[in-house]
């Protein structure tokens, strides 16, 4: 499984840059990953106006990077700005997750992100990186 972008309707490169990104990191063998996966692709009708994107971290261990995944799935999310918001395993549950898009959203990006603030720097590297892959389709 390679990393899947989404949304059907690709945007400019400018575009990308401003959107928000829901990045769902998983593997292959985790049985509530491929259970998840469904949910996590449901959401991204409710909210158009954000990237979602799933990550086997194994089969795109070069996108990920230095990112340690100790529990499955782990989300990333990232303002239009680039800065990540929230990093950290998630109860794979649709309207957890989009509970947290909303409080999110509502509330400027602060210094320190939800999660594992001592990975920000890591997660924002693979964002980086998710958003060159996406520059060049």
């Amino acid at each position: 499984m390679q990393e899947h972008v989404l949304q059907a309707s690709a945007p400019d490169p400018q575009a990308a840059a401003g959107r928000w990104h829901a990045v769902c990191l998983c593997a292959e063998w985790c049985g509530v990953c491929r259970q998840y996966r469904a949910d996590f692709e449901s959401l991204s009708s409710r909210f158009p106006d954000i990237a979602f994107v799933w990550v086997d971290v194994e089969d795109e261990a070069d996108l990920a990077g230095d990112i340690d995944i100790e529990t499955f799935p782990s989300l990333v999310i990232a303002d239009g700005e680039g800065a990540v918001r929230f990093a950290g395993p998630l109860t794979p549950q649709p309207e957890v997750l989009a509970r947290l898009i909303g409080s999110l959203r509502s509330v400027p990006a602060a210094s320190d992100a939800v999660g594992n603030v001592d990975a920000a720097g890591d997660f924002g590297a693979m964002l980086e990186r998710l958003r060159h892959r996406s520059d060049r389709a």
